[in-house]
């Protein structure tokens, strides 16, 4: 434990130092000057602080609330010594922060004894705090291992349907990556950015409730298979909703409305504009782009140019333009995620 001392009376000073000295092993500072004191707690951290009431440039009031304003002194005790009587003295210093008084001329005994009581007070305290400081990085240790579990669950759900959608995996994992650069691009917070990039891979999850003679089928699907088809967002939601966490709130989200189109068209509820959920307008861009430069057993795969074209193209339309815009200030990381070339601004993308 470490003391400070303050008095511009010397001989005070030395008396309360040598009580103090007898009983508590700690480290004990004296200080004649209060605005040096000041400077004294900025620079270490004590545990108790005595304090004249009396002194010139700084009372012992002043002083007192000079400490308490400091966070590290929100807590430590403070004595103040004074020979004034005077009711409203001492709640000034009440005020201030005091935690105790002492009165001059004061006991010897009575001195050590509350210094004594003050002084197992805050090692209690600082022991607590250290605790919880303990179980807080505990918790949160605890906490990053579930979310580690969570995230790796998810992925390797969302690898198995794409396998099962004839894909082998790739696509969830690009889908991914571009969700969280155009979710960068059109400001949204880190942890906002990083939650879709965890999600977006179980954007087709309801395609486990889908035929596989749908699923795999060569050709053009008939009316009929493409309504069947169409039932996978819903599905996907079922699967997903009422979640407890974040991420399966924003993953239901995206599964559910990934399908819509900007301009009100598209599947299951025709939203349209700003009331498809940001996310879902995001995973979209990415989802259609990845999907058109990829190989389907109904299609071959588009040129990377072709698909980029069909992405500006469809802005406003299928894709919410501010989106589009993020897609485009993030090209260059996201050909280099493909593997494309690089697209020459006079082609008029």
């Amino acid at each position: 434990m470490r003391l400070l001392i303050v008095d511009d009376s010397r001989s005070s000073l030395a008396l309360i130092g040598a009580i103090i000295g007898e009983v508590v092993p700690g480290e004990i500072e004296l200080c004649l000057n209060p605005r040096e004191a000041v400077q004294l707690c900025r620079e270490r951290q004590y545990d108790l602080v005595i304090v004249d009431h009396i002194m010139p440039e700084m009372d012992g009031v002043e002083f007192t609330a000079a400490l308490r304003a400091r966070p590290a002194y929100s807590l430590v005790p403070i004595v103040m010594v004074t020979s004034d009587a005077d009711r409203t003295v001492r709640i000034e210093a009440i005020k201030a922060g005091a935690s105790d008084f002492l009165q001059k001329p004061f006991d010897p005994t009575e001195l050590q004894a509350r210094v004594a009581n003050l002084l197992a007070l805050r090692k209690a305290q600082v022991q607590l705090a250290d605790r919880a400081q303990w179980l807080a990085r505990e918790v949160e240790r605890a906490t990053a291992h579930l979310l580690a579990r969570e995230e790796e669950i998810i992925y390797r759900l969302a690898r198995a349907i794409e396998y099962r959608d004839g894909d082998t995996g790739g696509h969830v994992s690009r889908v991914a990556q571009i969700s969280e650069l155009i979710a960068e691009g059109i400001g949204l917070p880190e942890h906002r950015c990083r939650m879709i990039y965890l999600a977006a891979p179980l954007h087709d999850i309801g395609k486990i409730g889908i035929a596989d003679a749908i699923l795999s089928k060569p050709g053009k699907l008939t009316p009929a298979e493409f309504a069947t088809m169409q039932e996978h967002v819903t599905i996907g939601a079922r699967i997903l909703e009422r979640g407890s966490s974040d991420l399966i709130k924003t993953a239901e989200l995206i599964a559910q409305s990934h399908h819509e189109r900007w301009d009100g068209t598209g599947y299951p509820d025709k939203l349209s504009g700003t009331d498809i959920p940001v996310e879902a307008r995001i995973v979209a861009i990415a989802d259609v782009f990845d999907a058109l430069c990829s190989e389907r057993p109904y299609k071959a795969a588009w040129t990377v140019e072709a698909a980029y074209a069909e992405i500006i193209r469809c802005s406003g339309s299928h894709f919410d333009p501010g989106c589009v815009a993020a897609f485009r200030a993030k090209w260059s990381e996201i050909n280099a995620l493909i593997g494309g070339t690089e697209l020459p601004e006079a082609a008029g993308f």
